[in-house]
């Protein structure tokens, strides 16, 4: 691999995440990779690849058929069987598209592969997530020995201050979210990574879908992306999650109307005190470059450097 291109430089392996699944994974050269660091629009991507993969359906229709995780496995989460996700992408006949957690480098990198990179605002990450991660049932957090947070501020602080890993400084107790973002962006000269938005998601999302069907090569017309922007739109997604994501209740308390909480933006500022946002600060100071930064900030795509 070319010292231009992204390397593996750290194994990531904890409660939520293990990299070295990825050693078995055997591109395609029009694989597609969604690749976020969590609360930040990965399933919403997942559906609109998915219904640019099967154009001729409604996204709704094929989940009612297979889960989403069986349609567009996440390969690095540990607790999925290895061996019937790589088995079942090796049958897919159609054009596979994967989501990745996993920041870039620790993550193998082809050519041939498209990337879809997802952020956000890590501040609205973080209302997601803790959402997420108190909605857990009883079971989940017994079985899969989830670390527990006594209360949003104190998710907070240690999420903000805290790395899981040895080489991060935030995250936990998953792994990085503003580190995730750096990663990724430091090779977004690549032509083959895409950067989307999640602010652009919610306010042209017609248009984001138009964007991400011209990276993947995949010809549709304004009025196609109309319709799918319709199905994969928020509230519609939410009316038919119960069905379409039925298997999330057995993993949180409301199963999918919980997962697909609000997807709405500055919540943390009703949330989290000026002294609290002053950790954010810190943070964004010790990981992001100012354009990163200004990036997942102000969702003004940047241009691909020279």
């Amino acid at each position: 691999m070319s010292e231009d291109h992204p390397q593996v430089v750290h194994e990531y392996r904890n409660w939520t995440l293990d990299s070295t699944r990825w050693e078995r994974f055997r591109p395609r050269d029009d694989d597609i990779v969604i690749a976020t660091p969590y609360k930040s629009g990965t399933t919403w991507m997942q559906l609109i690849v998915g219904s640019l993969i099967f154009p001729d359906r409604s996204i709704h229709d094929v989940l009612a058929e297979r889960p989403l995780s069986h349609i567009t496995p996440w390969i690095d989460l540990p607790h999925a069987p290895l061996d019937g996700v790589i088995d079942g992408l090796e049958a897919q006949a159609h054009r596979r598209f994967v989501k990745t957690h996993l920041p870039l480098d620790g993550l193998v990198y082809y050519p041939g592969v498209r990337y879809i990179v997802v952020h956000r605002d890590a501040r609205d990450v973080f209302m997601s997530l803790w959402n997420h991660h108190a909605s857990y049932r009883e079971g989940i957090v017994e079985a899969f020995s989830v670390p527990g947070a006594d209360d949003i501020h104190t998710f907070w602080r240690e999420w903000t201050t805290r790395g899981w890993f040895p080489w991060e400084s935030e995250g936990y107790p998953y792994w990085s979210n503003l580190r995730h973002s750096q990663t990724w962006w430091d090779y977004r000269r690549l032509p083959n990574i895409l950067f989307v938005h999640f602010n652009r998601l919610l306010e042209d999302l017609r248009g984001e879908i138009l964007r991400v069907a011209a990276f993947l090569g995949i010809p549709i017309s304004a009025e196609d992306a109309g319709r799918i922007a319709h199905e994969v739109t928020f509230s519609t997604v939410k009316e038919k999650a119960d069905t379409s994501f039925s298997g999330m209740g057995g993993m949180f308390v409301g199963g999918a109307q919980t997962f697909f909480y609000k997807a709405t933006n500055g919540r943390w500022k009703a949330a989290l005190s000026e002294a609290e946002l002053v950790l954010y600060e810190a943070a964004a100071e010790r990981e992001l470059t100012p354009e990163c930064r200004r990036w997942l900030e102000s969702a003004v795509y940047p241009s691909r450097p020279d």
